[in-house]
């Protein structure tokens, strides 16, 4: 038996009023969360057009080659971004006027490992043996409005393809629960003798990864307690008549998948920040600070931004310099979501977010002269992390504030 896909209705409207104009197909993401027994599609959004074609629908068959990987990767890549803890690039989807035949799966087959392999390549984080490996495409025909989908196991290249359940549901996400916490986070990058001539990037890198094992490895609290497996979530939790037994029955579930969201969420909104930092000073030509200069980096700041009729959120980062016009713009053209400016919700107090080093070759973190060693410049980072939980019959959005200070020093 094959994986059922319980739906928001408002993702078949979406793929239903995605208009060819005589393009031979559009592509796209589909977006929500994995659990044991079945997964939730919340959001579809198309890849946008890197460039603009006219093309015959009755050419579509000799066109689909035409589509461009490694653009469509990267936008999951940028997507992956955007998604709290606890949502996921489930897998893709294409739009034809034709409808589906061995083409469009073989091509849709290569493109949702492609897809796999770029929203996870620079991650903190693995997927434990236990977690729902299977992924999605979907093929709709515009014409017939006629749904093909079918699974493959990402962690298998020769896997075939599965049958798979595509079913609606409206105002699948219009119950999620939230949750808050506090993470302060002091990371400490000690430099050898080698690492030291490393660039920032690299030693940053090298330094969340072993941060990141302490994360993995820690234990979290809901209100102050540890809860049991057969208690509810949060203190008053409703259930929803439909969802009593199963809430029950897989209460481990979802505090496995609580626990993985949470710490996962933490993982992805630090490293994202770092990454998109590292980004903006390539594409902007800043030359690195050499030999014990210091460095002093502002980290961009994450902005929420509501899905109309849920708690769930999105999210996006911005730097200091950058307007919420450009923000609204970004959704736009990643998510396919026109949002409005006043619905944005900066997670951070302004210039708080920050990342530096001072290095100084000849300081030791056992130096015994009465001269102390130079210290390491201390920032702070504060932000709030927003994550995305699913309970079986309801769902959970979690928001965390974090403090982070980065630490170099060398021997």
């Amino acid at each position: 038996m094959g994986r059922t896909y319980i739906v928001e209705e408002t993702v078949g409207q979406y793929l239903s009023n995605i208009n060819l104009q005589g393009k031979a197909f559009v592509s796209g993401l589909l977006i929500g969360q994995c659990s044991s027994q079945k997964d939730y599609v919340i959001l579809a959004t198309r890849t946008p057009p890197k460039e603009e074609q006219n093309e015959s629908p009755t050419h579509s068959k000799a066109k689909l080659d035409n589509l461009d990987e490694e653009w469509a990767t990267e936008h999951a890549h940028q997507v992956s971004r955007m998604l709290p803890g606890g949502l996921l690039v489930l897998g893709v989807f294409i739009i034809t006027a034709l409808e589906m035949g061995s083409e469009f799966q073989n091509t849709l087959r290569r493109l949702v490992f492609a897809v796999e392999k770029s929203v996870n390549k620079k991650r903190l984080w693995n997927f434990t043996e236990e977690e729902v490996s299977e992924r999605v495409i979907l093929h709709f025909c515009s014409s017939t409005k006629k749904i093909f989908c079918r699974t493959y196991d990402i962690h298998d290249p020769k896997s075939s393809a599965k049958p798979a359940d595509w079913k609606y549901q409206n105002g699948l996400s219009a119950s999620w629960l939230s949750l808050e916490c506090t993470v302060y986070i002091n990371i400490h990058v000690p430099l050898s003798t080698t690492s030291v001539s490393y660039t920032l990037e690299k030693n940053t890198k090298n330094g969340l990864a072993r941060w990141a094992k302490q994360i993995e490895n820690g234990i979290y609290l809901i209100n102050g307690q540890v809860k049991d497996e057969d208690c509810d979530l949060l203190e008053g939790q409703k259930k929803s008549s439909r969802g009593n037994t199963q809430a029950a029955n897989h209460s481990f579930d979802i505090r496995v998948l609580t626990q993985l969201a949470m710490k996962r969420d933490i993982l992805n909104t630090v490293a994202d920040r770092c990454e998109i930092l590292f980004e903006d000073l390539l594409l902007n030509e800043i030359p690195e600070k050499k030999d014990s200069e210091k460095e002093f980096h502002i980290l961009p700041h994450r902005v929420f931004v509501p899905i109309p009729g849920s708690t769930v959120m999105l999210c996006d980062y911005k730097f200091g310099d950058e307007s919420a016009e450009e923000l609204r713009d970004h959704f736009l053209e990643m998510l396919d979501r026109m949002i409005q400016i006043e619905d944005l919700e900066i997670a951070e107090e302004i210039n708080t977010a920050c990342i530096s080093s001072s290095m100084d070759t000849e300081a030791s973190l056992d130096n015994t002269d009465d001269e102390q060693p130079k210290q390491p410049i201390k920032t702070t980072i504060v932000l709030k992390i927003q994550q995305n939980i699913g309970v079986i019959a309801a769902f959970a959005v979690a928001a965390l504030a974090a403090g982070i200070s980065f630490h170099y020093f060398s021997d």
